[in-house]
């Protein structure tokens, strides 16, 4: 039985589908972990057929839990795509293990590399550059690899604010895209501020990097879980955004919803159809029910789930 029924927007009450946002959230994706999909009854209920599934990788998730989870979301026919964070594989060996248990027991062909998360590395690898040039994707004929963006830049990798040594892995990443098999695109770091985010991805253009954005987007979320997580993440300059609503009492307690920056998103798109922001990638800040729930509600037919 589904978890909630799929219904045409209100026009009445909440005004009809934008037709831009409508294209622009076509073919999104979004993000879980083993222990928020295991909250989910059937992902059937809520997603549209076809969505990619990223599984993020704590630190500390026996990689049996990732399987199981890659496994079962795949049995409900969503193409799944598992993080890789660098710092936390030990070696050449594991990698190749968590690739071939990926493969054979969920059909996996395809992965997010990241650094990921952690201070110190557990082992051999220390970046999302040395996954890609261990060549072991390409061997195994992985046919998608994402790498991470930064809109707002990232402090760990440029403690002193600039964005050079983002601006040289994404250089590398381009030459890299250039000689594998595999499709490559940037999914980003969420933000809260369209125009930065559209003036990032142009610079990305404008500096000869062609690889497609799928642009980071935190779903609906109360606006103190919101802060916190952005804080953590490292979250640049459109931080402002939600430090602005929480100064506005009227909005202290409502939850946030990504409807501005979708939309400013969208408009930009439609507007300027060679914009290189390709696809919208969901970070369920709030819970996947309630991201779900705000993308049907504003996506029309490209927000339809598959039990409708």
């Amino acid at each position: 039985m589904a978890l909630l029924n799929f219904k045409k927007r209100d026009a009445a009450e909440n005004g009809p589908v934008s037709p831009t946002v409508e294209a622009f959230l076509q073919g999104y994706s979004i993000e879980v972990m083993p222990r928020t999909a295991e909250k989910v009854e059937d992902f059937r209920a809520l997603l549209p057929e076809g969505t990619r599934v990223y599984i993020a990788h704590i630190e500390g998730t026996p990689i049996e839990d990732m399987v199981k989870t890659a496994k079962r979301i795949a049995a409900d026919g969503y193409p799944v795509m598992p993080h890789f964070p660098a710092r936390i594989i030990k070696d050449t060996a594991t990698l190749e293990n968590w690739i071939s248990m990926y493969q054979g027991e969920a059909g996996v062909d395809q992965a997010l590399l990241l650094a990921g998360g952690v201070a110190n590395p557990h082992g051999d690898f220390d970046s999302s550059m040395q996954l890609l040039e261990s060549g072991m994707f390409d061997k195994a004929g992985f046919k998608r690899l994402h790498v991470a963006g930064h809109p707002e830049g990232n402090k760990d990798i440029d403690p002193d604010g600039s964005t050079k040594n983002v601006d040289d892995a994404l250089r590398w990443k381009q030459k890299f895209s250039e000689t594998t098999d595999a499709e490559m695109a940037l999914a980003t770091q969420f933000a809260f501020d369209a125009k930065p985010i559209i003036a990032w991805a142009d610079s990305l253009k404008e500096a000869g990097i062609d690889i497609p954005v799928h642009i980071g987007i935190a779903g609906p979320a109360k606006l103190q879980t919101l802060i916190k997580f952005a804080i953590a993440c490292g979250v640049g300059p459109s931080l402002k955004v939600l430090q602005k609503r929480a100064m506005d009492v009227s909005k202290l307690l409502l939850p946030y919803e990504p409807t501005d920056v979708i939309t400013e998103l969208a408009n930009h798109k439609a507007a300027n159809p060679d914009f290189n922001i390709t696809n919208v990638h969901f970070f369920p800040l709030g819970g996947i029910k309630t991201n779900a729930n705000w993308a049907i509600n504003n996506g029309g037919a490209s927000a339809k789930p598959v039990n409708s």
